[in-house]
């Protein structure tokens, strides 16, 4: 591992470089300015960018909000989210459930991420033949959805969970909680679920194929050990941690070669490849 001061130290040994959202180009509401900057050089030395996102949201709606936050439209060569992996799967008839109660975020997420599917959204879990796990208010608590695990539970419902994040950073170094933690306990009561996104192998192809990126020379600039530097290990890609994301206050006294690899063996997952406190 090695600690770097700036991303532009290693951006050239790489065909592209791929970044998570949260924690990395921002807070959920604003885009860190020294992020936006890292960004913009990168692009102006002609390499390739891209995003790789634990989202809910499809693919579009995810470039909308990262361009509200101050990142130009020009700056990535694909978006690539969860939430669309997921919604191409269901488009293609590879999911055969047709009736699903939604866990959003926001009122009508579920409704634009359905637009131009043959799927229904029910209101009331007793009528639906899956769950779908795509946002968190971010006042949620785990035990707001225990009645609705419970009804799906005895049903026997499966769980799609387009986002495994179980928490995720927001503005005042506040964590809030992230569909993966719900998933993660349906799966603890017995329930089934499948999962899109980091770490989860297919979701990193996709977006290699997607770059038209044969090699494995990429580079995944990630705040998560777990999703982002284990999953693009696995992929066979570089990773680089930012660890002023969500594994801050795990690491009281900064990022130390010797703290970061003692998180990561706890993970089960490899060191990175570099780690700096946040993208510049």
């Amino acid at each position: 591992m090695r600690i770097v001061e700036s991303l532009a130290e290693v951006a050239s040994d790489y065909d592209a470089i791929v970044f998570d959202q949260w924690g990395v180009l921002h807070d959920g509401r604003t885009g860190y300015p020294l992020s936006i900057q890292a960004v913009t050089d990168l692009n102006s030395r002609d390499l390739c960018l891209a995003v790789l996102s634990n989202s809910g949201k499809r693919a579009q709606a995810n470039r909308e909000r990262i361009e509200a936050m101050g990142f130009s439209r020009e700056l990535f060569a694909e978006i690539m989210s969860s939430g669309e992996a997921l919604w191409r799967d269901m488009a293609a008839g590879i999911i055969p459930e047709r009736r699903f109660f939604a866990i959003e975020r926001e009122a009508g997420d579920a409704a634009r991420f359905a637009a131009g599917l043959d799927i229904a959204l029910c209101t009331d879990v007793a009528k639906a033949d899956a769950l779908l796990l795509m946002g968190l208010p971010d006042n949620g608590a785990l035990d707001d959805w225990d009645a609705v695990l419970r009804q799906a539970i005895d049903r026997d419902v499966p769980a799609y969970c387009s986002n495994p994040d179980r928490k995720s950073p927001r503005s005042g170094g506040v964590f809030v909680l992230q569909p993966g933690a719900v998933a993660e306990a349906y799966e603890n009561r017995g329930g089934k679920v499948t999962y899109y996104g980091k770490p989860h192998l297919p979701i990193f192809n996709s977006l290699r194929k997607a770059l038209g990126i044969d090699s494995h020379r990429l580079l995944m600039v990630g705040d998560s050990m777990e999703h982002d530097i284990g999953g693009a290990s696995a992929a066979g890609w570089d990773t680089l941690l930012i660890w002023g994301g969500v594994h801050k206050g795990e690491l009281p006294q900064g990022g130390t070669c010797g703290g970061l690899d003692a998180l990561a063996r706890s993970m089960g997952v490899p060191p990175p490849t570099y780690a700096m406190a946040d993208l510049r």
